[in-house]
């Protein structure tokens, strides 16, 4: 009687085990322990984190300490000389000019953000013939060595020959000197700066539209919405992670203006007091006048005002996404 109730006790504990019965159970998985997985993922993360360690961390320490020393006329050994820097940053003159221009620089490139929101829109738009032509034209901007986009703005920019004077005068405007002009110089290389990041802003932002749900436009459109009531109530508020990205790349950008400044106007520019940027003051320090500490305070003052308005941005962002 006892074989028998063993038996039959033991044939449903063997199957549940995934055989038959009688049948060996399946030997069980062998799992990671936490030390594995841990080394597993630093393995993955660890050539970006020496990266960002060599690269972006060190420099940013390096020059911090930089700025509270000072070199010799000629060169050699470093020698402390504490805040000093910072005051004589403070008291330079220079420096609220460079900040009020590289603050106008700024304004004015962030134009670019609603024009390439627009751009993005019409080629959005279903039906469109040549739509990948329109995206390739746009996006040669950016794969374009600065150098190339400085030398051909200024031939267009040109007082003698440019053609930008001569289509003016086509219509009876006069021409100028854009560049050597100190009321035009800043806002003519703005100008290149929103040609120059349209192609990149549009990419991004035609990814952002395309992402956007049809259903949600099709029940606007049962509803009655025209299409500019769709794009200011649904296009732009799902739109605002791309908005916000793109704002915050180009004010980075824009505040570390320096190329297009160097090659479209040279240091002999009358117009260059207007249109010194605080990258070009740091140029100016620690390039010509060898002056390596008093550049990377320069670099360092830069870097915290950076910090602070991408601060603010999120900040912003974040207020907005609570009010949506």
């Amino acid at each position: 009687m006892s074989d028998l109730i063993a038996q039959r006790t033991a044939a449903p504990i063997s199957e549940l085990d995934g055989g038959r019965p009688g049948s060996a159970a399946p030997k069980a998985r062998r799992r990671r322990g936490p030390g594995q997985s841990s080394w597993w993922a630093l393995l993955f993360i660890g050539p970006t984190a020496a990266g960002l360690l060599v690269f972006y961390l060190w420099p940013t320490v390096r020059t911090f300490i930089l700025s509270f020393t000072e070199t010799g006329p000629f060169g050699g050994d470093l020698e402390f000389v504490g805040f000093d820097n910072y005051i004589e940053l403070f008291q330079d003159p220079e420096l609220i000019g460079a900040l009020r221009n590289t603050a106008l620089y700024t304004i004015i490139v962030m134009i670019g953000i609603p024009i390439a929101v627009a751009i993005a829109a019409l080629l959005n738009t279903h039906g469109l013939r040549g739509r990948s032509v329109y995206r390739t034209l746009y996006f040669i901007p950016v794969v374009t060595m600065p150098a190339a986009i400085a030398l051909v703005w200024k031939m267009i920019y040109n007082g003698d020959y440019g053609v930008l004077n001569e289509v003016l005068g086509v219509f009876g405007i006069p021409g100028n000197s854009w560049l050597t002009d100190p009321n035009t110089a800043l806002a003519a290389i703005a100008v290149v700066g929103i040609w120059a990041g349209l192609g990149s802003a549009v990419v991004i932002f035609l990814a952002g539209l395309q992402g956007i749900p049809d259903t949600i436009l099709e029940a606007a459109d049962l509803d009655g919405a025209g299409p500019v009531r769709k794009f200011f109530s649904i296009t732009i508020p799902l739109l605002s992670p791309s908005i916000f990205f793109v704002t915050v790349i180009s004010v980075i950008g824009a505040l570390q203006v320096f190329d297009l400044i160097y090659m479209m106007l040279g240091a002999s520019n009358p117009a260059m007091p207007n249109t010194r940027t605080i990258v070009y003051l740091f140029y100016g320090a620690g390039f010509l006048d060898n002056e390596q500490g008093y550049a990377a305070a320069i670099a360092f003052l830069l870097l915290v005002i950076i910090l602070v308005l991408t601060a603010v941005q999120f900040r912003l962002q974040k207020k907005w996404v609570h009010y949506e």
